[in-house]
């Protein structure tokens, strides 16, 4: 089984317009949300053995807040540029070419692309919206990331900031 972690970056600033879409940096709340969500995976046991993110700084950053508090060297995140505010097609063209080797993985991007992959990967669930710092998982019942798209999947736990139960 692969178990697929989709986390949006946390809240960024918005306090510079002049400030690139790209290159805009995570608020105090998303400094501080990140460590908290990365938290709660722990406490569910869900680890991810691998994480891939977008480059943008709101997203990187994200991903290497919560890399900290999994022991999971920076180092070793894969930045992927076709993250970066992509649609929810451009997930699966990511998935495909994960090695079977890892069975947790946490890919970190934007929305709308991350909402509309969500809702894509089950029926048991709607999403209206992945707030900043949530985390949709599911697990497809596949030994092969190359054949994530066509296995049949399960929809483990929605997760953000403000809701209050884990």
């Amino acid at each position: 089984m692969k178990t697929l972690l989709l986390i949006r970056h946390a809240k960024s600033s918005w306090n510079d317009p002049d400030v690139d879409d790209f290159d805009r940096p995570l608020n105090k709340r998303g400094k501080q949300n990140a460590p908290e969500m990365a938290s709660r995976l722990l406490l569910r046991g869900v680890v991810p053995e691998l994480i891939i993110a977008s480059p943008a700084k709101r997203t990187s950053s994200t991903a290497k807040i919560m890399a900290k508090e999994w022991q999971y060297p920076k180092e070793a995140i894969l930045f992927e540029e076709e993250l970066y505010l992509c649609y929810a097609s451009t997930f699966l063209k990511v998935i495909t070419k994960i090695d079977d080797d890892f069975n947790a993985v946490a890919i970190f991007a934007h929305n709308p692309g991350i909402t509309d992959f969500a809702n894509y990967l089950t029926q048991e669930i709607r999403i209206d919206n992945v707030p900043t710092t949530g985390i949709f998982a599911v697990q497809a019942y596949t030994d092969s990331w190359k054949d994530f798209d066509r296995a049949r999947k399960s929809f483990l736990f929605f997760d953000y900031p403000k809701q209050e139960t884990v």
